[in-house]
């Protein structure tokens, strides 16, 4: 998590301090552009990442679920010739 929050505020200080400066924008305005863009990159991606983790976690416990739900009540898997014998 610290790694994301980090990669997040340096892309945003990045990117809001070199827009800032290619505006020809003072000095103390590209780093209050970059400070900001520091703090909303690091809270989208923190976002982002939140949103990717809990998506990959549903998807493992549905995957997990899925052949414990086909399982029979007695946890006999039931061969074809047993099943044929039934009908």
């Amino acid at each position: 998590m610290k790694f994301v929050f980090l990669a997040g505020g340096i892309a945003g200080f990045l990117l809001a301090a070199t827009t800032g400066y290619l505006s020809d924008h003072s000095a103390d305005r590209v780093l209050l552009d970059g400070a900001i863009g520091c703090l909303a990159g690091a809270l989208l991606f923190r976002w982002f990442w939140t949103v990717l983790v809990r998506g990959i976690r549903e998807t493992i416990l549905l995957r997990n679920a899925k052949p414990a739900a086909n399982a029979p009540a007695n946890g006999m898997h039931p061969t074809p010739a047993a099943a044929s014998k039934l009908k």
